[in-house]
């Protein structure tokens, strides 16, 4: 794996200088298990890198040692990158204990082809791509862990401050830290909302292993709550994957049924809450909601013209 760590590194210093701007590395697999590792390419815009460079990624680290050289230079040709570009990565990791090595394969990778790393430790999936953002595009925040929290936390108070919305909001909610690194970050979160949320973790990274019986991925494949935490009713529960880039809510009933709040589900109920506020304020307002691949279909077919009306992209 630190072979293709090391390829990975010399692709994203590529893609940097292609780009001409900053492009981060996240090494983390996600909701796969603790002794399982991987690595995420991000774009200057904190999106994912594009299709076509995915592609050359597959071929990069698939090829043999003694063809590595001649597919580098195929590759600056047909994307047609100047070598003479600067290139700057940003690095971070998740809580895995291999991620700070196989980090080090990919800073290694950068620096063979004169790229520049900024490595920025242990983040959140979700950090490091607002990071990337801001350093490309400063007004849209300041590239620091402290910038992310700052610019999330100001959103949520700002609604809370609004008063419309407290009638049958409970300012508590019980957190599945999936013994990962949204566990860790979450305790420096905490100071930011200023008492206006209280969250309550379990699976925090103190024992037991990384997604194991824990998770967002775990909570939707076995549809039930993690190990840990109290089967209280009502009371909504959230579940965060390895590093932090998924969210799962769920809740019991009064019978004990589990309820899964997932994505589709959690879109569909924002977008039919704004809806209703738009056409109550009779505002004319062009709303989509975003899904990808793995969409549930009936979450498709329910915001077409015929039902709630908001388009799909």
């Amino acid at each position: 794996l630190g072979s293709c760590m090391f390829r990975m590194g010399i692709l994203a210093a590529l893609r940097s200088k292609y780009k001409k701007a900053t492009v981060g590395v996240m090494i983390t697999a996600s909701h796969n298990p603790e002794d399982d590792n991987g690595i995420k390419l991000i774009d200057p815009m904190g999106e994912m890198m594009e299709t076509e460079w995915e592609i050359l990624a597959t071929e990069l680290a698939n090829t043999a040692d003694g063809s590595l050289r001649s597919v580098l230079d195929r590759i600056v040709a047909a994307t047609d990158t100047e070598l003479s570009e600067p290139s700057t990565v940003l690095l971070a990791h998740d809580t895995r204990s291999s991620s700070p090595h196989l980090a080090q394969a990919v800073a290694d990778g950068v620096k063979s082809v004169d790229g520049a790393v900024k490595s920025l430790g242990c983040l959140t999936t979700p950090q490091l791509h607002y990071i990337v953002r801001c350093t490309n595009d400063p007004h849209y925040g300041e590239p620091t862990e402290d910038g992310y929290f700052r610019k999330l936390t100001k959103a949520f108070t700002q609604i809370r401050a609004n008063g419309s919305a407290v009638r049958n909001y409970v300012p508590f909610i019980r957190l599945d830290g999936a013994n990962g690194v949204g566990a860790v970050k979450i305790k420096t979160l905490l100071p930011h909302l200023g008492g206006l949320l209280k969250i309550e973790t379990f699976n925090d990274g103190t024992q037991g292993r990384l997604n194991h019986m824990c998770g967002a991925d775990f909570v939707k494949v076995y549809q039930k709550a993690p190990e840990g935490i109290p089967l209280d009713v009502g009371v909504r529960c959230v579940s965060f994957d390895g590093d932090a880039d998924r969210v799962i809510y769920f809740y019991h009933d009064e019978n004990q049924g589990f309820h899964l709040l997932d994505g589709d589900k959690i879109a569909t109920l924002v977008a039919s809450y704004l809806k209703e506020l738009t056409d109550a304020a009779k505002i004319s307002l062009d709303m989509a909601i975003v899904q990808t691949a793995y969409a549930n279909g009936n979450s498709t077919r329910l915001h077409s013209p015929t039902w709630l009306k908001v388009p799909v992209k």
